[in-house]
């Protein structure tokens, strides 16, 4: 089902076709070039590859995540950050 060129998956149109289950499932992990009568016709990629293309994260929002893994934010479950933000506003009342 596959030759590497350039470092993509090269894929025949047919071999796509007949065997659609296994190409989604390598497309998840690797962006798969479909040829037809060996020339290029498509590019099959993951909705994480594409959604990263089609809407980039704008750069404020990859340096909170850095700095969140930085510090260990990043494995919070939404429980325990719930309960921090309680705690927070309780201590903001207790204070005014």
């Amino acid at each position: 089902m596959k030759s590497e060129k350039e470092g993509s998956i090269v894929v025949s149109a047919l071999q796509a076709r007949n065997h659609f289950g296994d190409v989604l499932r390598r497309a998840e992990r690797q962006s798969l070039v479909i040829e037809k009568r060996g020339s290029p016709r498509a590019v099959l990629l993951s909705i994480r590859n594409y959604l990263r293309l089609a809407a980039p994260e704008p750069e404020v929002l990859r340096i909170i995540g850095e700095e969140s893994k930085q510090r260990g934010t990043d494995k919070l479950s939404s429980r325990r950050i719930e309960q921090i933000i309680r705690s927070e506003r309780a201590a903001t009342r207790n204070k005014g």
